[in-house]
């Protein structure tokens, strides 16, 4: 069963790399939802079909996101990996079966993840532009 396997779990993660944006935090994020999402989707499917290769793309994208985000970016690397992994196994199950749904996984779990560690990240740095230096200003006195 690994020999079947492997291929499609190099072919994804190298899939998954190329479609990710360069920064370093969004690399490893999408490496782990990469690698998540395409073994999920792989265990998935030996064990349950396209069903559970689904399931094991969605479950795997968000552990996978889990595994390599940093605090700051957790939440949304799971949440986008394991929509990402999910989605791109229904999608590649319809165009490819089993092999098309690992690939599909991987590429929606490491594209998700990135792409949630992006925006979870973002968000932090927007709220503390915002939040911070309030008070602190100094006070020039116009005579």
């Amino acid at each position: 069963m690994l020999k079947k396997i492997a291929p499609a779990l190099i072919v994804a993660t190298l899939a998954g790399l190329t479609a990710l944006p360069a920064a370093a935090d969004d690399l490893s994020n999408a490496l782990g939802g990469a690698l998540g999402g395409a073994g999920g989707a792989a265990v998935g499917g030996a064990l349950g079909g396209q069903t559970g290769s689904v399931i094991g793309g969605a479950i795997g994208g968000g552990a996978g996101g889990a595994l390599t985000a940093n605090g700051r970016e957790r939440k949304g690397a799971i949440v986008g990996g394991a929509l990402g992994g999910g989605v791109g196994a229904a999608a590649g199950n319809a165009m490819g079966g089993r092999t098309g749904g690992i690939v599909g996984a991987g590429l929606g779990g490491g594209a998700g993840a990135a792409l949630g560690g992006n925006v979870q990240r973002n968000s932090y740095s927007d709220r503390d532009d915002h939040g911070r230096g309030r008070g602190h200003r100094k006070h020039h006195h116009h005579h």
